[in-house]
């Protein structure tokens, strides 16, 4: 298939939305052998942090001499991106011939009536991740759940642990109101037997996800239970504001300096490592050295990532409250003023809570817009968002936004972007300038 065509093929899927179920994947699957089953993999979901904890352990594991693949989403600029081997996005060649054996699939299936109706958008990207995934013959692959996870495309899967990062509000019109019905969806990734990580911090949730692991026989690790402790510590000399930590998990003591900026990082490091642990019991050996080595190494774009110096321009894909709570605690220890923010948010998020996060700790903020049907426009972030309302400006291009944040910081301020992840893939596709500006 060629480029232009896998292009307006991928268009013409994100037509059909979100469709929660299994039936077409399997279906699909069967058909192609059971790419899923060929590999050994890490199953992961989670509200917050799923990404982040899935770069953690590909790095863990990749410097064991592995061959990892990492299949996560969204993407920020190619859709590539969501497709790793061994560090490396898939090649636009071999995603478009992948995408183009599939379609001749399912054309097939759909044909003689073995299937009732075409994949998602995300379905197919999640047969390509597998299929690519197994001719590559990788060692072990990182799989990220896309939304929830009980119904996710990706719970077709057995893998050797299953890792739940958080469990917090998000998504609420596909899995329910309450931290409890959220967390029996995250839990729907648990198989019978499979060990299970959990980093959740509500009681609620904890409570959830032991009792569905309990039904199904899966042991479960609680990243900060009892007998384990995560404390900031000590390390100076760190580049960039990163934070160290100790963690003590069942006798032994890891000391982690995350490569990725901010404090939430520490418990993400946690819920990775405790995974590798599992790994280490399970399946191969995973010393202590390559835990703490991969937490360093790891990096993941669009959160907390720097674009640009003098004015320091980060951005983070913060969208939802938990998202939002986690960099304004970064945010408050930020040296460099003044900080400016440039914000928009998908219209069906909580936009008047996570404004109410954020604004505060501006001193400007630059209301702005992408071109996405589902983005917010300004006049209902004014209205929604009624936190600070003085600091705002609105400016409905996104590079005009930019470069008015940018001079309002000037070169010793800050300016962050911020309140959705299509935003930040915007934001880099502007390639802000990383040279000094004129004082």
């Amino acid at each position: 298939m060629t480029s232009v065509r896998c292009r307006a093929y991928l268009r013409d899927l994100q037509t059909f939305g979100i469709k929660l179920g299994l039936g077409t994947m399997r279906t699909v699957l069967a058909s192609f052998g059971g790419p899923h089953g060929a590999v050994p993999c890490v199953h992961v979901a989670g509200t917050n942090g799923k990404g982040s904890v899935c770069a953690m352990l590909a790095e863990i594991l990749a410097g064991q001499g592995l061959k990892v693949g990492l299949y996560t989403s969204p993407h920020l600029v190619r859709v590539e991106e969501r497709i790793r081997v061994g560090g490396r996005m898939i090649s636009e060649r071999d995603f478009c011939r992948l995408a183009g054996t599939v379609k001749r699939r399912i054309e097939r299936l759909l044909a003689d009536g073995t299937l009732g109706a075409p994949p998602t958008f995300f379905e197919v990207l999640t047969l390509i991740a597998f299929l690519f995934f197994r001719e590559s013959r990788v060692d072990i692959a990182v799989i990220e759940t896309g939304m929830g996870g009980r119904f996710d495309a990706t719970n077709v899967v057995i893998p050797l642990v299953s890792v739940i990062t958080s469990v917090s509000r998000d998504h609420q019109e596909h899995l329910g109101r309450t931290l409890a019905a959220i967390a029996f969806e995250k839990a729907g990734i648990i198989k019978p037997g499979v060990p299970v990580v959990c980093g959740a911090e509500s009681r609620i949730a904890t409570r959830i996800v032991r009792a569905q692991a309990a039904e199904r026989g899966a042991p479960v690790t609680d990243v900060f239970g009892r007998a384990r402790r995560l404390t900031a510590a000590e390390a100076p000399g760190l580049p960039d504001g990163r934070t160290a930590f100790r963690y003590e998990a069942d006798g032994r003591v890891l000391r982690l300096s995350p490569g990725l900026l901010g404090a939430h990082q520490g418990r993400n490091a946690a819920v990775a490592a405790s995974a590798a642990l599992v790994l280490d019991r399970v399946w191969r050996p995973v010393p202590a050295a390559a835990i703490v080595r991969g937490i360093a190494r790891a990096r993941w774009a669009g959160r907390l990532e720097v674009l640009g110096r003098r004015p320091l321009v980060l951005v983070d894909g913060a969208h939802n409250e938990a998202g939002a709570a986690a960099l304004r605690a970064y945010l408050d220890g930020l040296r460099p003023r003044p900080l400016v923010l440039v914000f928009t948010m998908m219209k069906d998020k909580a936009i008047g809570r996570v404004a109410g996060i954020l604004f505060p700790a501006a001193d400007k903020v630059v209301v702005t817009t992408i071109p996405f049907a589902r983005d917010a426009s300004p006049g209902d972030i004014l209205r929604r968002a009624r936190a600070c309302r003085e600091k705002v400006t609105v400016e409905p291009s996104l590079r005009k936004a930019v470069a008015l944040a940018r001079a309002e910081a000037g070169p010793g301020g800050a300016v962050v972007i911020t309140g959705s992840l299509f935003l930040v893939g915007e934001a880099k596709r502007l390639r802000i300038p990383q040279k000094r500006m004129r004082s």
